[in-house]
């Protein structure tokens, strides 16, 4: 990592630098970051875990170490199916339940076991993406942890200081908790559900329930039953304790005054004399065209798959290292998609020294351009193909990647940059994500497909005729042209044909590509090629 001016320092290293200061010295820092596997894990959540990772890498970065922990909640109750999930009325059967103990949504006849469930299958789904953008977490399994009775102790704790957490909790409430509330909620163990009435605690390791839902009644262990479970904001506070979390980042709706960042800082405090962990705020992401926050429960989600599927890992990574993480911003789907990749491609240009621009912005860029690493910094700067480059030659070739790749490899032969094996899956990587957003999300008139001969010439009149054919005697020459004196003859020939540019421009996307817009023309006509242009040009 380079060595930065205090005052300029990326927001990931900020934290870094105050974790350090607030914790002291000690091995490892423990980083925190988790949420509760309700429905499709989206870019939302997303954006806490990367923010995590940023400043573990931060921390690496200053020779620490770091243990960097992801929890599942997946002992939370089933409260709500999602819209987005397959086969909801069977689904909608488990409703109240721990999450771990519904079916998976793809198999919901099959029973629920340890790894096929329908907090697992949420889990699973981002588990194997998250390599693949550098993210590499130990993961925790909080219905393991509470089945196991890791916790016992914790829950004892939160039962004999009641008062001091009722107290808390009552300072941002308009309505008191009942004299008799206590912290805890309890899975009944014959129907799993938590419609359960606590009538008795000893004191000591014994709670007595009933089950409003299938009668039960029963008197529990807390030492060994895995069915007992701390109340949320108070859940939280422990597990800071209990894991030595020294840093953790939250939502801004976590963060509000009195929320359950405010009142958990108060419990772990007073109720379990630890340290509440550093932490910053995070701000919704929201998707270009959509409004409101994304929420998994409602199914209104856009996952890191479909993000994925768009941007490669590298640029994943760059849209959430770039902006602080109390930004609030939107992951684009549209023309936007070109401009941060070339945004992208300059940052990495400005890292290896082939952008000049002033010593302060060389400095943020170069380390924004370190944290979008999947892995190691490339130690020469890769070979670069514009994405809107890109996407013209896959519609030209009818979105063949295998033939574009290897078309751009062979033109690169002999170049400086070179075109090694890493560079050609760099590209090939690049070029997928191209094609799924011109198949999927790119505006129509930024679509085409390059017309045959066998079509036959389009009926052109006049002016409009005899500009493709002046065309047509250029492109017999195209080798002699780059695409600024290309774009000069255009206009020239608009002239001596006596027409406007812009029907010269139409007449040309009508003979090329069917159309009335297309691709910048010279750039278009040079990246299709001689060849092929004139095979369309010939009959004019």
């Amino acid at each position: 990592m380079e060595e930065h001016d205090e005052r300029a320092l990326h927001w990931a290293d900020a934290a870094a630098e105050k974790i350090i200061r607030e914790r002291g010295e000690k091995e490892p820092y423990v980083c925190a970051s988790g949420i509760t596997p309700s429905g499709t894990v989206h870019i939302g959540n997303f954006r806490e875990i990367i923010s995590v990772e940023l400043v573990v890498r931060a921390l690496r970065d200053r020779g620490k170490k770091v243990r960097f922990i992801y929890s599942w909640d997946d002992y939370d109750v089933f409260r709500k199916v999602p819209d987005n999930m397959p086969n909801r009325d069977e689904l909608a059967g488990y409703l109240r339940m721990p999450i771990t103990m519904v079916p998976d949504p793809h198999h919901p006849s099959e029973p629920a076991t340890s790894d096929r469930n329908y907090a697992r299958s949420n889990e699973r789904e981002i588990e194997v993406l998250l390599p693949h953008v550098g993210v590499h977490p130990e993961y925790l399994y909080q219905a393991e942890r509470y089945r196991g009775s890791l916790y016992a102790a914790g829950i004892r704790t939160a039962l004999e200081k009641r008062e001091a957490i009722r107290a808390i909790l009552d300072e941002h409430r308009t309505e008191p908790l009942p004299s008799d509330w206590l912290p805890v909620s309890v899975f009944c163990t014959r129907c799993s559900h938590d419609s359960t009435t606590i009538d008795r605690w000893d004191e000591e390791w014994a709670l007595s329930y009933r089950c409003a839902n299938c009668g039960n009644a029963e008197t529990v262990d807390l030492r060994k039953t895995g069915s007992v479970k701390l109340l949320w904001r108070v859940d939280w506070p422990m597990r800071w304790k209990a894991e030595g979390v020294d840093f953790e980042p939250a939502g801004k709706d976590h963060h509000t005054e009195g929320g359950s960042f405010d009142t958990a800082k108060k419990i772990v405090q007073s109720v379990y004399g630890g340290v509440p962990p550093v932490t910053f705020q995070y701000d919704f992401i929201g998707i270009k065209g959509m409004g409101g926050k994304i929420s998994s429960s409602h199914g209104e989600v856009i996952s890191l798959r479909d993000v994925l599927a768009v941007y490669q890992p590298e640029v994943v990574r760059y849209l959430f290292a770039g902006p602080r993480p109390n930004t609030e911003f939107a992951i684009s789907f549209d023309l936007d998609v070109i401009k941060i990749y070339e945004d992208y491609d300059k940052t990495e240009r400005i890292y290896f020294g082939k952008d000049e621009v002033d010593e302060k912005r060389r400095h943020k860029e170069a380390r924004i351009y370190e944290l979008s690493q999947v892995s190691e910094v490339p130690k020469a700067m890769p070979l670069q193909i514009p994405f809107r480059h890109l996407c013209n030659l896959l519609q030209i070739h009818l979105g063949d990647i295998e033939r574009v790749v290897g078309e751009l490899a062979a033109a690169s032969e002999g170049s400086r940059e070179g075109f090694d094996v890493a560079a050609r899956e760099r590209l090939r990587v690049r070029a997928q994500c191209a094609w799924s957003w011109i198949t999927q999300h790119a505006p129509a008139d930024f679509r085409f497909s390059l017309r045959t001969p066998e079509e036959g010439p389009v009926a052109l009149e006049g002016g409009a005729r005899r500009a493709v054919s002046l065309l047509r005697e250029r492109v017999e020459r195209l080798d002699s042209f780059d695409e600024k004196s290309l774009a000069d003859e255009l206009y020239a020939i608009a002239g001596e044909a006596g027409i406007d540019a812009k029907e010269l421009f139409k007449a040309c996307y009508r003979v090329l590509i069917g159309a009335e817009r297309g691709p910048r023309l010279a750039s278009f006509v040079l990246t299709v090629g001689k060849e092929r242009v004139l095979a369309l040009l010939a009959p004019y």
